[in-house]
Parts: structure tokens; C-alpha cells; sequence
């Protein structure tokens, strides 16, 4: 089943295997995706679906060096080079959206404001490029700036979509923004976006709803990690967990969006996880690596066992250009090297080998 096909959206899969939003840093200070990032994505454009890379939806949400951003001539230029050679492929690719919050610099992000739900740190450093710095605290932004917030994430999804993504996957995870509103351990107001699981939900379901008004449902995903305890955004009291996302899928099942995808470690035996996919009652995806590789036989026990219409995995779709051929057959994998995540080469990213017959 892994290998059949499956509807999204609008679009039509060949497969179930979803390339996962892959930090990779190969888009150089001006954050504008070169010729060397139209390679790599073209490179993997047999999987079911692309997710790229965060892009950042302006300059203060950059969060780390190399990153590419949704905001430029030149970056929509980029991307659009991007999006032209995977669809010459016959690939499908959808741009992550992710506004960083706390988790960046501002020798990062040129200079601007870092935000946040609270003027909270995280403790512990950042890569900028000036070298590593501790997390700086953050502005608290107030209720009468969230609306400016909002209207980044459209934009960014407008842009995306003008420059030829098949849709957009709102980043609600691993710390970052729109994360760290659900968090208590990030978010500690005391206004209608604090407190409570419904009111920590809230700028979430805004987001969404405003991009979902912008460029319609069916190009619509998100991403959520609930438990996933990564750059400060704890979760760690499991009835506020379980209310807090039960809250946040309710409000976004009516609106029939393209997926919903979850990153959990354990989402077979999670009854939160399962409970939400029923919630959600639309198309839904499972990534269950993060500090883990998914593996095949994990990957298509996750479809066949009816635990998620599609799997999302990274580092075997870096090491592997043509993985969806290599797991369809039991074929020998590359392995991936973790000293090239994160460098700005071609090493690493583009020279991974196909499998020779």
C-alpha cells in the first residue's frame, strides 16, 4: 500500500511517501535557492509528495544561516526554478511555511526583533553568523501585532503558490512560532492568547484559517508535534497535551484542509495521536523519526496497519534521491552522512548516487 496511489488535496499521488521539510542551509545569506537547490529537489521528485525546506514569511522569522525565505523577487525567482524542475519530473512539492519565533538571532535574521508569545529565552545557544550566541530574550508580541503576523503567513503562502508550489504546509512544530503559542512552557499570557488550551490554540487556528482564506483549503497543510519537547517548547503535562490538541484539530477539521502531519515517536500505541487523526477525519500523515530513521519496514507497516494514508521521512529521502524505487524493491540504500546536513555544498546534498542496475 505504501507504494499506491492516494489523493491530497487536489493532487494525486503515485505513492505514499512524503519527503519531509529538511533544514539544509544551502541558500546562502540573501536566503535565495540557487541552482544547486533545484538539483537536489529535482533529484527527488518520484516521491508521492516534496515538502521543502522552512521558508521563512519575513525577514524578523529567518531562523538560522543559509535558510531560504518567501519574501524576495529573487527568492520567489529561486523557487520558482525550484518548483518548474519538479514539476518537469512530474513531481508534486508544497512549501513549508515557518516563522522561527525564539528560536533564531538577530545576527541571524539582519537585525530585527526576535518575537515570541512571551518574553521568555530558551536556554541554550544558536548557530549565527557571527558564530554560536545564546538565545537572546525575546519582544512579547502584543495582541494589537498578531494581525501583522497573520498577514506574513499569507503573504508567504501567496508568494508560494505564485511561484509555483503545489501548496503550503504551516510549520506548528518543533518549537517555532505558531509552536510556541501551543506551549505553555513558551507561552505564559495572560490575554485571550494565553492560559487556557483553547486560548493557546487560538493564533494557530487564525493562521490557518487566514491562509486557508487566501489561496483555498485543498493547498493547505500543517504540521503539529505534540510531545515532542524540542527548543524549549515543552509539553510535558499530558491532560493539558491532549486538550490543548484536541482543541486545535476540532477547530481546523471543518475547513477540510489538504492533510494534517504528525510528528510523534511513538505514534502506533499514542491514543492522542490516533484520536487526533479520527478528529481530523481528512487526509493524514506520520513522520515518527526525528532522532530516529523511519525505516521500509516500518514505513509500510505504518500504511498497511492503517495507522496513516502517507509516511514522512527525511534522511532517507536525503541519502537516497530515488527512494521511492529503492524501498519499492528491497533494493540496497545509501546511507546518510550527518556531517553534510548542514554545510553548503554540493557534498552531501546532491551527489547522493541513484542505484545502478
Amino acid at each position: 500500500m505504501l507504494f499506491s496511489p492516494m489523493t491530497l488535496g487536489e493532487l494525486e499521488l503515485p505513492n505514499r511517501l512524503v519527503m519531509a521539510p529538511l533544514t539544509r542551509v544551502r541558500s546562502g545569506k540573501e536566503g535565495i535557492p540557487g541552482p544547486l537547490v533545484v538539483e537536489h529537489y529535482r533529484q527527488r521528485a518520484s516521491l508521492g509528495l516534496i515538502v521543502s525546506e522552512g521558508t521563512y514569511p519575513s525577514p524578523a522569522g529567518r531562523g538560522f544561516p543559509g535558510q531560504p525565505g518567501l519574501v524576495t523577487e529573487e527568492q520567489l525567482k529561486g523557487w520558482a526554478a525550484v518548483t518548474a524542475a519538479v514539476h518537469a519530473e512530474g513531481g508534486r512539492i508544497f512549501a513549508q511555511v515557518m516563522h522561527a519565533g525564539r528560536v533564531t538571532h538577530e545576527d541571524t535574521n539582519g537585525g530585527h526583533q526576535v518575537v515570541a508569545p512571551s518574553a521568555i529565552a530558551i536556554d541554550g545557544e544558536t548557530r549565527t553568523y557571527e558564530g554560536k550566541k545564546p538565545f537572546p530574550v525575546p519582544h512579547a508580541l502584543t495582541a494589537e501585532e498578531l494581525p501583522g503576523i497573520v498577514q506574513e503567513f499569507v503573504t508567504a503562502s501567496r508568494n508560494a503558490i505564485g511561484a509555483g508550489f503545489d501548496g503550503v504546509e504551516l510549520h506548528s512544530a518543533n518549537g517555532y512560532l505558531l509552536h510556541e503559542f501551543l506551549a505553555p512552557s513558551a507561552n505564559q499570557r495572560d490575554d485571550v492568547y494565553g492560559g487556557s488550551p483553547a486560548n493557546r490554540a487560538r493564533f494557530v487556528i487564525e493562521v490557518t484559517r487566514a491562509v486557508v482564506d487566501a489561496i483555498g483549503a485543498d493547498r493547505v497543510g500543517i504540521r503539529i508535534s505534540p510531545e515532542h519537547n524540542v527548543q524549549g517548547a515543552t509539553e510535558l503535562d499530558t491532560a493539558d497535551v491532549t486538550e490543548t490538541y484536541k482543541v486545535l484539530v476540532d477547530a481546523l477539521a471543518p475547513l477540510k484542509l489538504a492533510y494534517l502531519s504528525v510528528l510523534h515517536k511513538d505514534p502506533t500505541t499514542s491514543a492522542l495521536v490516533q484520536d487526533l487523526r479520527t478528529r481530523f477525519g481528512g487526509t493524514f500523515l506520520l513522520n515518527s523519526g526525528f532522532g530516529v530513521i523511519t525505516t521500509r519496514e516500518e514505513a509500510k507497516a505504518l500504511v498497511a496497519d492503517g495507522h496513516a494514508d502517507a509516511v514522512v521521512v527525511g534522511r532517507p529521502a536525503i541519502a537516497n534521491p530515488d527512494l521511492v524505487r529503492r524501498w519499492r524493491e528491497g533494493l540496497p540504500t545509501n546511507e546518510p552522512d550527518p556531517s553534510t546536513f548542514y554545510t553548503n555544498d554540493a557534498k552531501g546534498y546532491t551527489d547522493y548516487p541513484a542505484y545502478q542496475n
